[in-house]
C-alpha cells in the first residue's frame, strides 16, 4: 500500500507562516483508542473535520479494528464495544485517506502529542511516511489565551462549556472533534488582543516564550525581508545588539519565539525599544557590515568581534641582533612580523616556536657591536648563540635567525616546520609525550599564523579586484574589493545586464588607500569573509589590476599538518576532561 501514498505532497507545503489565520486550512482530529502506549496500534476510532474561515469543508470519520481486545473502562468511557470494532477496517487502511484528507492543512488537536503519537508510531509500523504536518494544540492554546480566573482547566468539556459552543465532547472522535472546532474558532477570537494573526504567530504563541518576548514581538512587524544588518537600540538609541541575516524580518521574529533561550537575549529585548534595519545586496556585504557596526558600537550584547583593534604583532625589533617582540600596533614600513593574534596567548606560543626552531636570543638587552654582556643559562644549554659576547657575527645572525624568520613568515616555513618535527619526534622516541605535545601547540600556533598572514598578504597587495558569483534565480552578486577591504557590492537581478552593474558600482566604490601589513585598511575578521566568498567554486573573478597570488613554497602547503596538529591538540584536551 506504500505506492499509494508515493505522490503525497508534505502536508506543511504551501503553508507560509504569514497565511492569516481566517485563511488557513485546519484538520481537526481527535481519536480514540485502547488507552495504551502508542506503538502502532490501539486506535478505535478517527473523527477529523476540515475547516477554513469558519466553513466545514469535509468530514472523515471511522472506526478501527484495533486488533486487540478493548479494556472495559474504555468501552464504559466511549460506550464503543468489541462487537461494534470487529467488521471495522484495521489502521493500516484507513491511514492512507486520513493521511491524504491531512494534505495541505494544519493539524489540530486537543493534546495533540497525544493523537500524534498514535498517528506517527502508526504509520511507522505499517511503512508509511509521517508527512510532519504542522500542529496547532488546541489545549496549549487555552493555556496562553485564558488565564485560571476564566477557567479552573484546560479540558475539552470545560472549554466547550466556557464558549457555549453548539457540539459538546462526549468521549467518541468525531464528536470531540466537532467540538474541538468551536473551541478552536473561540481561542482565534481571543488571539487578536494578543497580536497573533497569521498561523506562524498561533503556533509559537502557543510555546513556552516569555513575557517579555510576547510584549516586545512588536517590534518585529513590517522589517524587510532581504539580507543586510539589523541593530536592537535602547530607548536613547544606544545600539544593544547587532546581527546579520538572509532574511532580516525571519530573524528577528525569531528573537520573540520559545527557541531562544539564551538569557543575555531576554535581558536585550527587555531594554530594546527599536529594530532598526540595513538593506544590504547580497550576504557578504551584510557581513561585512556587521562587522563593522559591531566595531564602531561595541554593542554590550554581542560577545565577538567587539574589539578589532585588541590584536598584537610578533615583529623583529630594529638593531644588530634582533629579537622578537609582542606589540600592538606595526610600525609604517616595517616588514619582519608575523600576525594578527586575536591573543596574547596565541602569539607566546608562536613566538616559543620561533625560539625552538631557530636562535633568535631571547633576552631584552639591547645590544652593541662594540660592548658584551654575560651570557645566560640558554647560551649554555646551547639554545642561543649569545650575540650578547659576540659568538656570532652580525651576518650570521641575520643569516640563521633574523631571516630565517622573515622567509618563514613571508615566505616558505619549511624550515622552522622541521626544526619543531625534528623536536617532537626527539620527544616522543624518549616518551615525553607531554612536552611534545606542548611542541605540537607551539607549531600549530606558527602554523596558524603563518597561514593566515599570507592569505591576507595575498589579499592587501591588491589594489583593486572585482568578482561576481552567480545566483540560484540567475542573478549576479557583485563585489569590489580595494586592498583588502569591501569597497563596493551590487546585485545584479535576473535579465540585468552584470557588467553595466559592475561599472556603476566600480564608479562609486569606496577610495581605499594602499598601506602597509596583511591588514591596511580593514579588519582581519572582514578580509577573510571576503576571502572566503572569493575563494568558492562558484566565484568567478572579473578584474584585477594586481596578481592575486602566494609564495610558491609559502605556508598554505602545510594546512594538512596543521589540520592534523589542530586534531590532536583537541582530541588530547578531551581525553583530559
Amino acid at each position: 500500500m506504500q505506492g499509494t501514498l508515493d505522490g503525497l505532497l508534505d502536508p506543511s507545503a504551501g503553508i507560509p507562516d504569514e497565511l492569516p489565520l481566517h485563511q488557513t486550512t485546519f484538520v481537526v482530529l481527535d481519536l480514540e483508542t485502547t488507552g495504551g502506549a502508542p506503538d502502532g496500534g490501539g486506535i478505535t476510532e478517527v473523527g477529523a473535520v476540515k475547516v477554513r474561515g469558519g466553513e466545514e469543508l469535509g468530514v472523515l470519520a471511522t472506526l478501527v479494528n484495533p486488533g486487540e481486545p478493548i479494556p472495559p473502562f474504555i468501552t464504559v468511557l466511549t460506550g464503543i464495544t468489541q462487537a461494534m470494532l470487529l467488521p471495522a477496517p484495521p489502521i493500516e487502511e484507513v491511514l492512507p485517506s486520513l493521511l491524504e484528507f491531512l494534505r495541505d492543512a494544519v493539524l489540530v488537536a486537543h493534546n495533540a502529542p497525544y493523537d500524534v503519537g498514535f498517528l506517527k508510531a502508526a504509520c511507522a509500523r505499517h511503512g508509511y511516511a509521517w508527512p510532519n504536518p504542522r500542529v496547532l494544540d488546541t489545549a496549549a492554546l487555552a493555556r496562553r489565551v485564558l488565564t485560571a480566573d476564566e477557567v479552573p482547566n484546560r479540558k475539552l468539556g470545560t472549554l466547550a462549556a466556557y464558549f457555549r459552543t453548539p457540539r459538546q465532547p462526549s468521549h467518541r472522535a468525531l464528536a470531540d472533534a466537532e467540538a474541538t472546532v468551536d473551541v478552536l474558532h473561540g481561542l482565534i477570537g481571543r488571539l487578536g488582543g494578543h497580536r497573533v494573526h497569521t498561523i506562524g504567530e498561533a503556533i509559537e504563541f502557543c510555546r513556552a516564550v516569555s513575557p517579555v518576548q510576547r510584549r516586545k514581538r512588536h517590534l518585529a512587524e513590517g522589517l524587510p525581508r532581504v539580507p543586510g544588518v539589523y541593530i536592537f537600540r535602547a530607548g536613547d538609541g544606544r545600539p544593544l545588539y547587532v546581527g546579520t541575516s538572509g532574511d532580516i524580518a525571519t530573524r528577528v521574529r525569531s528573537y520573540f519565539t520559545a527557541a531562544e533561550k539564551r538569557a543575555r537575549m531576554s535581558e536585550m529585548l527587555a531594554a530594546a525599544e527599536r529594530v532598526d534595519t540595513v538593506e544590504c545586496a547580497h550576504a557578504l556585504e551584510a557581513e561585512v557590515r556587521e562587522l563593522r557596526l559591531i566595531a564602531a558600537h561595541a554593542p554590550p550584547y554581542n560577545r565577538r568581534s567587539k574589539y578589532p583593534q585588541r590584536v598584537v604583532w610578533l615583529k623583529l625589533t630594529t638593531e644588530a641582533y634582533p629579537r622578537l617582540s609582542m606589540v600592538a600596533k606595526l610600525p609604517a614600513g616595517d616588514e619582519a612580523y608575523l600576525g594578527p593574534f586575536t591573543s596574547r596567548r596565541a602569539a607566546e606560543l608562536a613566538a616559543a616556536a620561533m625560539h625552538d626552531a631557530l636562535p633568535l636570543r631571547q633576552c631584552t638587552h639591547r645590544l652593541s657591536t662594540r660592548s658584551t654582556l654575560p651570557a645566560c643559562a640558554l647560551a649554555e644549554l646551547g639554545r642561543c648563540a649569545a650575540p650578547c659576547e659576540h659568538r656570532i657575527s652580525v651576518a650570521d645572525y641575520e643569516q640563521r635567525a633574523a631571516g630565517a624568520f622573515r622567509r618563514a613568515t613571508t615566505g616558505d616555513p619549511g624550515a622552522v616546520v622541521a626544526a619543531l618535527l625534528a623536536r617532537i619526534e626527539t620527544l616522543s622516541a624518549a616518551q615525553r609525550y607531554e612536552e611534545a605535545a606542548v611542541v605540537r601547540g607551539r607549531l600549530a600556533a606558527v602554523l596558524r599564523a603563518t597561514v593566515r598572514m599570507q592569505r591576507l598578504l595575498g589579499l592587501a597587495r591588491i589594489a583593486e579586484l572585482s568578482a561576481a558569483r552567480r545566483t540560484a534565480d540567475g542573478g549576479w552578486e557583485l563585489v569590489v574589493v580595494r586592498h583588502g577591504r569591501l569597497a563596493g557590492a551590487a546585485l545584479a537581478r535576473p535579465g540585468m545586464p552584470p557588467r553595466a552593474t559592475l561599472k556603476q558600482v566600480l564608479a562609486t566604490a569606496e577610495t581605499v588607500m594602499p598601506g602597509s601589513g596583511p591588514i591596511p585598511n580593514a579588519t582581519a575578521e572582514e578580509s577573510e569573509r571576503i576571502l572566503s566568498w572569493l575563494e568558492r567554486p562558484e566565484t568567478r573573478l572579473v578584474e584585477a589590476s594586481d596578481p592575486w597570488s602566494s609564495p610558491v613554497n609559502g605556508a598554505a602547503r602545510f594546512r594538512e599538518l596543521l589540520t592534523r596538529a589542530e586534531s590532536a591538540a583537541g582530541q588530547l584536551l578531551s581525553e583530559r576532561r
